[in-house]
């Protein structure tokens, strides 16, 4: 036998090569797969939660409603707070438990007025004990967001709702504590610094 020969033999022994074939997928799959999608869109489009507020964070549809503006232009304490405060400390001012503290009741409300002004200031952060319940977060400064009318309004707003019934802050006093801690750049570090201002 020639070498040609041994070697067209041996190639014709040589299975062929594996190839990836172009084998479409299987309409039960497909059909099943499109049945379930359907299913998930009408599942979407026609069921009606009635999960209580519970369920979630507690707050429900009108915790989102903006307050209208006070007639003759007069800043709204309710508004601001519900734009600014709300998510955290809730609508009805009760906080969310180890998270938020609240603000019905609170001693840091219901004391000197322009202790609660500097909170909104300058804000806290770290440890702060309201109502014998410690928390440890942050609250954000309104220093540079809202002006002397509009913090007067919602610390007014609150010192005044909420069972609180502390008296309104003008917006002179704002301007005065502003004035007199323009020179402190940073949170309240909690109770710490707080207890000072009582």
């Amino acid at each position: 036998m020639s070498d040609t020969s041994k070697k067209i033999e041996a190639q014709q022994r040589e299975m062929p090569e594996p190839y990836e074939g172009n084998r479409p997928i299987p309409w039960l799959v497909i059909i099943i797969v499109a049945g379930i999608f359907a299913w998930a869109i009408g599942y979407i489009g026609f069921t009606h939660q009635t999960n209580p507020p519970s369920y979630g964070d507690r707050r429900t549809a009108a915790d989102f409603k903006v307050a209208a503006s006070a007639a003759g232009g007069k800043v709204d304490g309710a508004q601001i707070y519900t734009a600014q405060c709300l998510a955290c400390h809730q609508a009805g001012g009760q906080g969310l438990p180890g998270v938020f503290p609240p603000l019905a009741g609170s001693e840091w409300v219901n004391g000197k007025a322009t202790l609660a002004v500097q909170i909104v200031l300058h804000g806290i952060t770290g440890d702060l004990t309201v109502g014998g319940t410690h928390y440890n977060g942050q609250m954000p400064t309104f220093k540079d967001k809202l002006d002397d009318a509009q913090i007067a309004a919602v610390v007014s707003h609150i010192r005044g709702s909420f069972g609180n019934l502390a008296g309104p802050v003008d917006a002179a006093t704002v301007k005065a504590e502003r004035e007199a801690t323009a020179a402190h750049t940073q949170p309240w570090n909690g109770d710490a610094e707080l207890e000072a201002l009582k």
